[in-house]
């Protein structure tokens, strides 16, 4: 009799692809968990998941806002600096959810600005820093703007004069004084910031200033002071005796 040959099992080993958010438990998806416990209740990484919606073949949507966040050092002010660029280096990550991502963050930051806004008041160099601090946070080129003061110091306006390039920004002092007198301020207070984090002001600095001061003296509009801001924190022409 002739034997019958045993037939070859071939056995392949698939990998394990991960488990869609859609059929996690209901307590562990990012949306059910936002309406059921607040969105405290969320990590950032569960937050920039609602934001994406998907993920990729490999990983869920948390599971790869997790990858992106540990990339930039698990820091929202580090992600906030990403451009989309930056972000569709990531598998799984196209212009439309980058683009999401820098929305939310933008939109974070200028709450932070909208909320400094009602600190009216200038009295310090301080308090005029923590009005500009949210609108140079993160920036990565040069731009100025100024404080348009009443005669008791209280804030009228806060408005960018000029947006430059990563080296500097051009300023036409005639632009920050037809801002001041429409709004008939009797101060300003001028800041700009250094991407590059260094606070010492440059000749040109000092120059561009002295030149506003002394338009301002003509026009009876005094200028306060002149800050130079970074993410790290600022420089005072006033509390340096420079004006």
């Amino acid at each position: 009799m002739k034997k019958k040959k045993k037939k070859k099992v071939r056995t392949t080993h698939k990998k394990a692809r991960a488990l869609p958010i859609k059929n996690w438990a209901e307590d562990d998806r990012p949306r059910e968990k936002l309406v059921l416990k607040g969105r405290h209740a969320l990590s950032d990484a569960e937050l920039i998941a609602i934001l994406i919606r998907s993920g990729t073949k490999e990983g869920s949507a948390v599971e790869l806002s997790k990858k992106i966040l540990s990339a930039f050092g698990n820091s929202l002010n580090e992600l906030a600096k990403a451009s989309v660029k930056d972000l569709v280096t990531f598998k799984g990550m196209g212009e439309a959810k980058a683009l999401s991502i820098i929305a939310a963050l933008e939109l974070g930051r200028r709450r932070k600005a909208a909320d400094k806004d009602k600190e009216e008041k200038i009295i310090t160099s301080r308090h005029a820093y923590e009005l500009f601090k949210p609108v140079f946070l993160d920036l990565p080129h040069e731009e100025f703007w100024i404080l348009v003061l009443s005669r008791s110091n209280n804030v009228i306006r806060k408005e960018r004069v000029s947006a430059g390039g990563v080296a500097g920004t051009v300023v036409d002092p005639k632009i920050i004084f037809k801002t001041a007198l429409a709004h008939l301020g009797s101060g300003i207070v001028l800041a700009h910031n250094h991407p590059s984090g260094n606070l010492k002001p440059s000749e040109q600095d000092i120059r561009l200033t002295r030149n506003i001061r002394e338009a301002g003296n003509l026009l009876e509009i005094s200028v306060i002071d002149h800050l130079i801001v970074s993410n790290e924190g600022y420089y005072s022409f006033a509390d340096e005796g420079l004006l």
